[in-house]
């Protein structure tokens, strides 16, 4: 069954946190060369996956994520945008001179769910879902947004997803393949200055 796009679970002083947990993350490590301080465990003491997307002027400059995690969601928001910044295999390392034109976008995951390969088409939603396919030790994940933002179906989105994990893009037929879904919660630091004024 079809499902719309989540309810958001974060406030939106609980978004602005998260990334300003981001930002003082990618400042330690880049502008001072060290860790950032662990942070104290609160409202954010839950367990979800997370990704770190990070553009520069509305280019792609890094995204990396763990679909879960043991970790706090504060803890994994600051690894993850540390390793979006410095860790991403296509692109250089941020430089210093970066770090202020740097926009930050969270992507907090919700548990993902198996779906049959022979429903997988009908059961997309391109924008809502996001998308795992495995085969053994292959795993590609995409992120929900990455639909939209490449005007993709479902169809495509399922075929770019087997390209990710190193599979044939016809892979997702196969009922050895593994296809699981999630939505997620998306927010950036340009939408949470529109809706407070800052971060």
């Amino acid at each position: 069954m079809k499902s719309s796009a989540p309810e958001a679970v974060f406030s939106p002083p609980e978004r602005r946190r998260l990334l300003g947990v981001a930002r003082n993350a990618i400042c330690e490590y880049v502008l001072r060369d060290r860790l950032p301080e662990p942070v104290s465990p609160g409202i954010h003491d839950v367990r979800r996956g997370a990704f770190a997307t990070l553009r520069q002027a509305g280019r792609l400059r890094g995204c990396m994520g763990r679909p879960d995690s043991t970790e706090p969601l504060d803890t994994l928001v600051a690894v993850c945008a540390v390793l979006a910044a410095t860790r991403d295999p296509r692109f250089s390392p941020v430089r210093p001179e970066e770090v202020s034109a740097l926009e930050i976008e969270l992507s907090i995951l919700a548990p993902a769910w198996s779906v049959p390969p022979a429903e997988a088409l009908e059961q997309i939603v391109p924008g809502v879902h996001g998308l795992v396919v495995a085969r053994g030790a292959l795993r590609g994940l995409l992120l929900p947004q990455v639909a939209t933002e490449q005007r993709w179906g479902a169809l495509r989105f399922l075929e770019e997803t087997c390209r990710k994990a190193g599979l044939p893009a016809q892979a997702w037929r196969d009922e050895e393949t593994r296809i699981e879904l999630f939505t997620a919660e998306v927010f950036s630091e340009s939408e949470c200055v529109g809706q407070s004024g800052g971060i």
